[in-house]
C-alpha cells in the first residue's frame, strides 16, 4: 500500500531551522542556517538556497538544458567541475522560488546537516523510521531452497513503503551468499552493501540481499541483520506465505 505526502501541492516551501552545508572540491561552497525545504514532487524534498549562500565565483554560465524563468551553472572550484550542478529561479510560476537556487544532490562530494552526512536527499520531515523488535516466525526459500529461518527478525517500517524484515546474519545461511560490488545509499538508513545468493546448483541470483554495516543512528537495531528482497524470494511469516 502507498500513501501520498502531507497534503500540501508542490512546490511547497519551508524554512529549515538546520545549518546545511555542500562540500565541493574541498570547500564548503554552501554555509548557511537559512537553507529552505522545498517539494517539487511529493515524495521527498530538495535543499534550495538564497543567491546571498553562494560566493559567484564557484559559478560558471551553462548553456545546456535551461528551462523556462531559470538559469543553469557549472559549479567550479580550482580544477572541479561539475557541470550544471546549479539551478537558479529568476522567475517561476511559484513566485516564492524566484530568486532562489538549487545543486543537485549527486553533484556535491557530501552534505551535512549540523554535523550529520546526509545521503541522498534531505530528510522528510513528515516521514517515519522505525524498527521494531518482532517474535514472528520468518522463512525465506528460493526455488525450493531454504535460505534463511529466524524468530527474532526487526520489521522496518517506513512511512510510504512496504514493511522490510530484517533478520541476524546467524539465521541465514551465509555459506549462499556472495559478495557483491553494489552499493546504495539511503538517508534514513546509510550505506547498503549486497549480497548475491548462489543456490547448491549454481544459480546465481544478484543483490536480492542487503545490509547496512554501520546504519544510520535511528536505524541502529539493524547493525549485524540482513534482508531479502521480498518480491524476489517466497517469504512465509507464522506459516503464511506471503
Amino acid at each position: 500500500m502507498s500513501y501520498t505526502a502531507p497534503p500540501f501541492a508542490p512546490p511547497h516551501i519551508e524554512p529549515s531551522t538546520k545549518r546545511v552545508r555542500v562540500l565541493f572540491g574541498g570547500k564548503y561552497v554552501v554555509d548557511t542556517r537559512h537553507a529552505k525545504l522545498v517539494w517539487e514532487k511529493p515524495f521527498y524534498p530538495n535543499y534550495f538556497f538564497s543567491t546571498s549562500d553562494l560566493n559567484p565565483t564557484y559559478l560558471r554560465e551553462s548553456s545546456d538544458k535551461k528551462e523556462r524563468g531559470t538559469k543553469v551553472y557549472d559549479l567550479v572550484v580550482g580544477e572541479r567541475e561539475a557541470r550544471d550542478a546549479v539551478t537558479l529561479y529568476q522567475t517561476s510560476d511559484s513566485k516564492d522560488l524566484a530568486g532562489l537556487f538549487k545543486i543537485k544532490f549527486s553533484a556535491a562530494d557530501a552534505w551535512f546537516e549540523e554535523d550529520e552526512r546526509v545521503y541522498v536527499h534531505p530528510k522528510d520531515p513528515y516521514k517515519r523510521v522505525d524498527v521494531l523488535q518482532s517474535s514472528r516466525h520468518v522463512r525465506v526459500a528460493l526455488n525450493g531452497v531454504e535460505l534463511a529461518t529466524t524468530n527474532r527478525p526487526r520489521l522496518l517500517f517506513e512511512t510510504g513503503l512496504r514493511v522490510r524484515t530484517y533478520m541476524p546474519i546467524t539465521d541465514v545461511r551465509v555459506e549462499l551468499l556472495m559478495p557483491s560490488d553494489t552499493v546504495t545509499e539511503c538517508p534514513y538508513k546509510g550505506v547498503a552493501n549486497y549480497f548475491n545468493v548462489q543456490l547448491p546448483n549454481g544459480e546465481v541470483h544478484k543483490d536480492i540481499v542487503w545490509y547496512y554495516r554501520t546504519p544510520q543512528p535511528e536505524c541502529g537495531q539493524m547493525a549485524g541483520y540482513v534482508a531479502f528482497y521480498d518480491e524476489k524470494v517466497d517469504v512465509w511469516i507464522d506459516g503464511e506465505k506471503q
